[in-house]
Formats: C-alpha cells, structure tokens, sequence
C-alpha cells in the first residue's frame, strides 16, 4: 500500500518508478525531486513529504480516570409516580376502538369529519368550498353597494391567514401558538380552501379556538393587505418556469367563452394586472359572500382526534353561523373544455452558470372528480410515472416506469418527462410534460405525442399494469399514515362527495381497473382538441398546436377534432 502511495506522488528525475527495493528516507527524497505535477497538487506551492512510521513506535497514552461523581437527576425532572393529567392512560389495545372515519352534520349545515388515530398530536382545521375559480373582476357588495375587484384574492387571503383578529393581532397569535406547540397552514386552490392547525393534544381546544377567531372574525388591515401585496410581487418574480407552465396549461384548456373568462380558466395565482385592485374591502367582500353567510360549504376536520370532543368545537365556533345567500352572487359554473396553447418566452437567469430549458406539456380532458374514469386515469398516469433525468432509487421511486424506460433512458437530451393529472368537479386535465435544452425542443414535442400514439394503439403490459396499480395503493396508504395528509384527505372527500371512502373501498377500485380500461380512458380523450404549453427563454423550437395536431392525426386512429 505504502509503495503505492509513493509510486503517486515522488517520481526521480529519471521518471523511472520507485520500488520496494530500492525504499530509502523518503522525505529527504522528496525535497530533492522538486518537479512535481500541479494538476495533481493545485494547493501546494511545494513537493509533499512522505514519512513512514511503523505500529510499534506508537505510544498510546492511557486517558486518566475521572473523580466526577455520576450526575444526578434534578427532583424537578425526575419521573414521578403519580402520572400527568393531560397524558392518557396505557390501556389494552383491544380495549381502543379500530380508527375510522365519523362525520356529523350541525343543525346549521356544518360538517364534521374526523378520526381517531390515538396521537399525542392532533391535526385539526376548516375546509372551504371556495377558491379562486370563484373570483370576479366586477363584484357589487350587496351590503354596502359597492364595486370591487376579486381577482386574485384567494392567494391574498392565503398570505393573510393567521393575522389579525377583534382580540388578537397577528404577532399575539403567532406567539400564543408558538407556546401551544402548534404550527400553522393555510392553502388555496382553485375550488377550495384549507386552514389547519398541527398541535399537541392537550393543547387543542385553545388552538382551535384561535382557528375559529382567525376564520371568522379576522380583521383585515389595509397595512397588511399592503405588506402581502409585496410578498405576491416577489413571489410572481420568482415563479418556476413549472409552475408558469402548468397556469398556462389551465388558461389555455378553458379558454374565455362568449369573450368572459370562464371559472377552471381564471388564474389561480394573483397576476401583476389585478394586483393594484386588490384592496382589504375585496377580501372582506369575498368572504361575505362566500365564508360568512354559507355554514353549508365548512367542513370541519381532524386526525388525532376524538370526535365528540371535535364536534364539541366545531359547535361552540361555527355553530351559530347562519346562511343567507339572498344577496350572493352565482357560485360555481360549469367549464367547458376548449383547448388551446400557450406560449410564455421567459428572461434569461441572472446566474450564467445556470442552464436554462424549455419546458413542454401536452394534456388532454378528462373525467372530473365525480367521473368513473378518475381511479383508471390515476392508474394511468402512475403507469407513465416519469420525473427527473437526475434521480436516486429503485422501483419505489418510479425507475422502472413507462416514461423513465422510454424517455429518461433513451434520449441524453431528456431533463425530464413526467404524467401528471389534474381534477376539478366537472372536468379533468391529463397529460405529459418535459423539459430539455432549447434546441431539443421539437424532438421532446414528438417524443410525447408518440406516448400518446402508442397508448391508444397497443394494451400496456401485465407487468406494467400490475406495478402501476401496486404502486398507487403503496403511496395512497403510505401517505395516508401522516396526520395531515389524513386530516386533508378527510375534509376534502366530505366537502367534495359528502362522504369518504374508506382504504378498503378504494384498493378494490384500483385492483379492478384492467388494460382494457386503460385504453379507452385514452382513447377518449384524444378525440378532443389537445391543450399545448410552451414555457421558456428559448420556445422557437417547439411545435406548435397545429404542428402538433398534424402529429397526432397521423396516427390510424379516427379523433373527432381533426
């Protein structure tokens, strides 16, 4: 080993090597061979000394005993007989009720939805049937008769969650939840939205009670609205070219009709227009017609929770909420899908050294949530799978599915391809989207469309079929096992069914779709126009949604848009 180590690093002017025959005093050597190369040592400013020491000229120093006495635990924190009132007892477990979903309904049209996990945290929070496909450029308060705009609201009222309330302002409730050990979300989409509360069992109550005030009773401060309007500004400066790709994706599938925006086609993420007309007496306008009047559209729910003891809060703050939509507003209205592109040319990064990519997204409609094609399109697009050219892991993480086998793998110039899926209530997006260098930008465009082809034209495999529909009951049942995945999952299927399958139910979807199944779900989809987006520095490259359809009407099956 040690000749080795020499042979690397002391050369004789001779450049012939050294062997173990002809060792000496290594160090003296070195210092005379001053040429050395700098690419092997860029750090040093002269040859390095090599010096040998054998195991019997160690001397090992014995460390000496200590004459500390062994500490002591303070009485203050020493574990005491008598066992603390907020912790519950050890009981058998066959004396715990198995954990299962149970929903009431308050006399004022409140659900509550929960299960008992037996945690020392609970997840508890307030889903609601709004979101930023219910927003308006024009909305008249009844109220007050007065004008305002809506228009990026939801993500607004998203920044503001937890501030100010008629008893607390923000700092005090941030402190107070701090204390309870408690941390705080807040979500919007485009239909919904989440507010939650993460915190210790024993703390709940009072935690949940600072949730009501905060829903209910926030006072929204034109200071605040401000501070968060400048938040906005920042974040829509640094948007991911993903995220532009996949807003773009939404506006172009439900393109405006009779030339109004419609709903699904609304920005979801307050845009640089509307943000100037955002003002506090748009948020209170909105949730006046959509939050404080409409007890039928809150869900309260839990993990980690008794339910009795859930519906004791959900009474004592939502249940003397009354409706009253005589001056509402239509809520929802159906979207029809159109399709449609979208091309965004993007500035260049101020870092040079960052690489730069175009980011593709083929999508087609499909099923909404109420669809009975939503589990075989979820079985779908895990079957696709896809993500990042640059990815650690086997089978678990997807290696092994269709797109990663056929695109990741095969073409060098491939920084990702993946399927992805979106719902709403009545419609649905499906698709596939990349991202590669910017001259490679027509070759990833064909390379999805011929996805598509193939889909429609052969069965997928056994094998494939069977990995696709393991792997979508493994990550549906291990999220699942997190708290606030469940508490989501929870108050979303309620306020979106009015009920909520049980794991069982929903394995034995997954098990039942077949590759006949498959097919059709693919079949009929790619009948209708496709929605393109193209998102950027460089997008000259990209196909595009004419080009495109000429690529997929080659194909020998009949689509009806063509």
């Amino acid at each position: 080993m040690m000749n080795a180590v020499v042979r690397s690093v002391v050369r004789c002017p001779s450049r012939c090597r050294l062997r173990h025959s002809k060792g000496r005093h290594f160090a003296a050597q070195a210092q005379q061979q001053i040429p050395y190369s700098e690419n092997e040592f860029p750090d040093r400013r002269e040859a390095p000394i090599i010096s040998r020491t054998k195991a019997a000229d160690v001397v090992v120093t014995s460390k000496p005993q200590s004459n500390s006495q062994h500490r002591v635990i303070p009485s203050t924190r020493s574990i005491g007989v008598e066992r603390p009132a907020h912790i519950p007892p050890n009981v058998p477990i066959d004396s715990l009720e198995i954990p299962e979903t149970k929903i009431t309904t308050l006399s004022n049209g409140v659900r509550v939805g929960s299960m008992e996990t037996y945690s020392q945290v609970s997840t508890v929070g307030v889903l609601l049937d709004f979101g930023s496909r219910h927003e308006l450029e024009q909305y008249t308060v009844p109220s007050t008769n007065k004008t305002v705009s809506t228009a990026g609201v939801n993500h607004l009222m998203e920044l503001l969650a937890f501030n100010s309330t008629k008893n607390y302002d923000g700092t005090e409730i941030r402190n107070i939840l701090e204390t309870l050990g408690g941390a705080t979300f807040a979500q919007s989409s485009r239909e919904q939205m989440m507010y939650c509360v993460d915190v210790l069992r024993p703390n709940v109550n009072e935690a949940f009670n600072l949730l009501g005030e905060t829903i209910q009773s926030a006072i929204v401060q034109e200071i605040e609205v401000e501070e968060m309007k400048q938040v906005i500004m920042f974040q829509t400066m640094d948007m991911m070219p993903q995220v532009l790709m996949g807003e773009g994706l939404q506006l172009a599938a439900y393109g405006p009709m009779d030339g109004k925006l419609q709903q699904l086609g609304r920005p979801h993420f307050c845009t640089a227009e509307a943000l100037p007309n955002l003002t506090a007496d748009s948020v209170h306008a909105f949730r006046e017609q959509h939050l404080l009047n409409n007890p039928e559209g809150i869900v309260v729910s839990g993990s980690g929770i008794s339910h009795d003891a859930l519906v004791e809060l959900a009474e004592a703050n939502f249940g003397h909420m009354t409706s009253n939509k005589s001056g509402s507003a239509k809520s929802t209205i159906p979207s029809i899908y159109t399709g449609g592109e979208y091309r965004l040319q993007t500035e260049p990064s101020p870092h040079s050294a960052k690489e730069e990519f175009t980011h593709i997204a083929v999508a087609f409609e499909v099923g909404g949530w109420h669809s009975l094609d939503l589990v075989p399109t979820c079985v779908l697009q895990t079957l696709l799978g896809g993500g990042s050219s640059f990815s650690a892991g086997g089978p678990g993480k997807g290696m092994y599915s269709r797109l990663y086998r056929e695109i990741l793998n095969r073409h060098r110039w491939a920084e990702s391809a993946e399927a992805f899926t979106s719902f709403h209530a009545e419609s649905g997006l499906w698709g596939i989207s990349g991202s590669c260098p910017p001259q490679f930008g027509r070759e990833m465009a064909t390379t999805i469309v011929q996805q598509f082809d193939k889909l429609a034209n052969d069965f997928v495999t056994d094998e494939e079929l069977d990995r696709a529909r393991n792997m979508l009951k493994c990550n549906v049942l291990t999220q699942l096992e997190s708290r606030l995945v469940l508490f989501e999952d929870i108050g979303r299927q309620i306020l979106t069914y009015g009920k909520r399958e049980d794991a069982v139910t929903m394995c034995a979807k997954i098990d039942a779709v077949t590759k006949e199944d498959i097919r059709e779900v693919v079949r009929k989809a790619i009948k209708k126009p496709p929605t393109v987006s193209s998102v950027g520095v460089d997008i000259s490259t990209v196909p595009d949604i004419g080009q495109i359809t000429q690529m997929l009407g080659k194909n020998s099956h009949k689509r009806t848009w063509i």
